[in-house]
């Protein structure tokens, strides 16, 4: 009998990008780029998140995070009350589309340095992962990975016996 070594996506692939979004909560969270850097902070805040998309009309105009917030307007001395986000935001978005797998995304956020993509698809933003996410469906996908190695080796084994 020839064996074959099968690499963890081969033995179980990774959820696709629309079924991770289909199991988060709904909501994409955003403002404008109009709004007061301090709108931004409180609607982080009730939301409990850290990223927001800057979206203009439906256009994603761009995102802004905590490390905006930090890095670029307390620096300046100037008031989240008086600054508009477009002043503040990230404008060269590193998004992926529905096609892209989790390692394309694990490594797109490698390279850049953020924690954060914009899904989006025909268009529009349709969601946003999150290195948590990605994180998560890593440790579940290792677990199935796991029961369906321990399942081969019952196999092989009884078959043996």
């Amino acid at each position: 009998m020839v064996w074959s070594l099968k690499t963890p996506e081969e033995i179980v692939p990774f959820r696709t990008l629309a079924q991770i979004l289909a199991a988060k909560p709904g909501a994409v969270y955003s403002v404008r780029p109009t709004d007061t850097a301090h709108a931004a902070l409180v609607a982080m805040a009730e939301k409990r998140v850290g990223f927001l998309l800057v979206l203009d009309g439906k256009a994603l105009a761009g995102v802004i995070s905590e490390r905006d917030y930090t890095s670029k307007l307390i620096p300046s001395g100037r008031s989240a009350r008086d600054t508009p986000v477009g002043d503040l935001m990230t404008r060269e978005v590193v998004t992926v589309t529905l096609a892209h797998g989790v390692r394309d995304c694990v490594n797109l956020m490698d390279r850049h340095g953020i924690r954060h993509l914009p899904v989006v698809d025909g268009g529009g933003v349709v969601g946003v992962v999150s290195v948590r996410d990605l994180l998560r469906e890593a440790v579940v996908h290792h677990d199935k990975v796991l029961q369906e190695i321990g399942r081969e080796r019952m196999t092989i084994f009884n078959s043996a016996a």
